[in-house]
């Protein structure tokens, strides 16, 4: 194991730290002693050069636009694998071996769908018009109550029966969330369709289960939309130490309840800077309004005292096109020839503000690429998701991933609790 060599130029005083060999990426220094040893502490706002714990789950190559769950490239996990089957890999750390085993942890998943009525009382205590997102957050927290039991868990057992209750009662929130908040009578789960069928099943079925009505028959749920969704949950579903999936895992630290922490990471995940940039893509696609206004707002974001600031470009992380971006393109395109048409107009603009982004030195100089956000909202609304939803949707796609850390985390017996320090500058 090499080390690294820190030497205070105020003193003259040398401290050895050791370095960590990761399986993928850079080497870590080991500056868990750093305080201990000399008396100071290292000041990284945003922790962009901070790991805060070790991990199996997923990796992010930012340089390469890459990302892998559980060693796995997301391109091939994207052709391969339905969503069910990437819940299974990511909190069990195997996928299913083979369409039986595929089946039956879908069926399982559906059967823990349902919810307690006491839980679906209280959204009758929220107002009509709020955002869903604070309505789920609020349920998510509330489903604590119902399975206080997960507060204390012992074995392997446990921990599963915790990741995959919330996993399989999240849609049935989210669709729940989303008819409270325009006072439609909630939908109950229907356990002959399979996860993803279910939930749009619920989104979108009138009381008595019947799907919307029109003038050519009733409207059914295509194949085509169930898998659409199903690789949107796909790309979505872990992605490092973002600033949710590290919400999760600080709040997890403290021993709280992993469903409570687990609400801490919804509304992480609210902010347009996470996971709401997608509702604010699509805002601003319309904003622009036609591709002949794209120059002009192109101009905007060039103008240093004009605070524009183009949505769907550019990632905290990726310093080349993000890999889950280059997958939604391919699925928007291969849903418009499959029948399933986008929006002409708003797809006509994104593509326009990508070409000038990869072909503009301005964009390229600063890395600014299309990220996972930039189609995806032009998608969900094509698959009649309305805007509001975006988010939770989102929720849906990571909930295995925060399953997944939560639980690595409060497995690891060297886990400590959240304790960051800071650098003083008051009185």
């Amino acid at each position: 194991m090499g080390t690294v060599t820190l030497i205070n130029n105020e003193t003259g005083e040398k401290f050895d730290f050791d370095l960590i060999d990761c399986t993928r990426g850079p080497k870590a220094v080991d500056f868990s002693k750093l305080f201990e040893k000399a008396n100071i502490f290292s000041y990284d706002p945003g922790y962009g050069s901070t790991a805060g714990c070790e991990s199996t789950i997923s990796y992010v190559d930012g340089k390469q636009g890459k990302l892998l769950y559980k060693g796995l490239p997301i391109e091939e996990i994207v052709e391969k694998y339905k969503f069910t089957d990437v819940i299974k890999l990511l909190i069990t750390g195997q996928a299913p071996k083979n369409d039986k085993e595929s089946k039956e942890f879908d069926l399982e998943l559906r059967h823990r769908s349902f919810l307690n009525e006491g839980l679906i009382n209280i959204f009758s205590a929220f107002p009509d018009g709020g955002h869903p997102m604070a309505n789920l957050s609020s349920a998510v927290a509330a489903l604590s109550t119902f399975h206080f039991d997960h507060k204390e868990m012992e074995s392997e057992d446990d921990y599963q029966i915790m990741a995959r209750r919330i996993i399989a009662k999240i849609t049935t929130l989210v669709a729940f969330s989303y008819r409270n908040s325009v006072g439609a009578p909630f939908i109950y789960p229907d356990i002959s369709r399979n996860y993803v069928e279910n939930f749009l099943y619920m989104l979108r079925a009138y009381p008595g289960g019947k799907l919307k009505y029109t003038l050519k028959g009733e409207e059914e749920i295509t194949p085509l939309e169930v898998e659409a969704l199903d690789k949107i949950f796909i790309l979505h579903a872990d992605h490092g130490q973002n600033a949710s999936t590290t919400t999760v895992r600080n709040v997890a630290s403290t021993g709280v309840h992993p469903y409570a922490a687990i609400s801490a990471g919804i509304n992480a995940l609210w902010g347009p800077a996470h996971g709401g940039a997608n509702e604010k893509v699509l805002v601003q696609l319309r904003e622009i309004g036609d591709v002949k206004n794209v120059d002009k707002f192109i101009a905007r974001v060039k103008d240093k005292s004009d605070p524009f600031r183009l949505m769907g470009f550019g990632h905290r992380v990726y310093k080349s096109y993000d890999p889950r971006a280059k997958a939604i393109k391919a699925l928007k395109d291969d849903l418009n020839k499959k029948g399933i048409k986008m929006d002409s107009r708003l797809s006509e603009i994104a593509e326009k503000l990508e070409e000038v982004a990869l072909n503009d030195d301005y964009f390229k100089e600063r890395n600014l690429y299309p990220n996972v956000d930039f189609y995806s909202g032009i998608i969900l609304t094509a698959l009649k998701i309305p805007v509001q939803l975006f988010t939770p949707m989102f929720v849906i796609g990571r909930m295995p991933g925060w399953c997944a850390q939560a639980m690595e985390h409060m497995k690891n017996p060297h886990a400590r609790i959240t304790r960051p320090r800071q650098v003083y500058l008051g009185k």
